[in-house]
């Protein structure tokens, strides 16, 4: 099954704190009878997700730091001289529920070969780290593997999930936001939402946001580069 486009149209009611989602997967070959022929693909899921914000809903951000970093990349963002403002990010993704946590998983950068670009590299993820900190973000390090000139993260994703289970069972929070669009965390996603009864929203960015974790999620949330110009400042 090859997926050629995510098409998410947002539809905004006027009762207050609902929005719907409809999305639609777009297969450019597939055996599915809803499709206009089979092997010429169509519009083939029709999914509607409803996302209810209740005021008095305690909420909790996990955020992928390296994946973020990425999916904004991808998006232009942020643009030269300029620099993307989570607090304000978060608290458009909050809105007037009770934030209990937001909490920024990262691999810390290591000068391992001894060089000047690699000093840089960190002091300026260090700086990054602490002004996240003084924002009231509640880093959470991990590392970073250099393997014949490759560069990776390891154990990022684990953090991140553990985090997320138990703060569903300790009952931290009603709703998880996770923004990621690692696969690895549908795990820890399934059983926070089907044992503890938690929702979670995912946060995708650009034309391709990870469709299981749309599937798995209560409600996706996916912005767009323009949708992201709004939570840009200048450095």
């Amino acid at each position: 099954m090859e997926f050629l486009y995510l098409f998410i149209s947002r539809i905004s009611c006027a009762q207050p704190f609902v929005d719907y989602f409809i999305v639609l997967v777009y297969i450019k070959n597939t055996n599915s009878t809803t499709s206009v022929l089979t092997g010429r693909g169509g519009f083939c899921y029709i999914l509607m997700y409803n996302l209810i914000m209740v005021k008095n809903e305690n909420v909790a951000i996990y955020i992928d730091g390296g994946n973020l970093y990425r999916s904004l990349k991808n998006l232009g963002i942020p643009e030269k001289f300029s620099r993307v403002d989570y607090s304000s990010f978060m608290a458009h993704l909050i809105g007037d529920r009770k934030l209990i946590s937001k909490r920024y998983y990262v691999g810390v950068v290591r000068n391992v070969d001894n060089t000047e670009k690699g000093e840089q590299m960190v002091k300026s993820q260090q700086k990054f780290l602490d002004n996240l900190r003084t924002e009231g973000f509640d880093v959470k390090p991990g590392k970073i593997m250099y393997d014949d000139g490759k560069i990776r993260e390891k154990g990022v994703d684990v953090k991140l999930s553990v985090d997320l289970v138990i703060g569903a069972v300790d009952n931290l929070y009603d709703t998880a936001i996770v923004i990621s669009s690692d696969t690895d965390l549908i795990p820890a996603i399934k059983y926070v939402r089907n044992a503890k009864n938690k929702k979670i929203e995912y946060i995708g960015f650009g034309p391709n946001p990870s469709f299981g974790m749309i599937k798995e999620s209560s409600a996706p949330r996916i912005f767009s580069s323009t949708d992201m110009l709004k939570f840009q400042i200048l450095k």
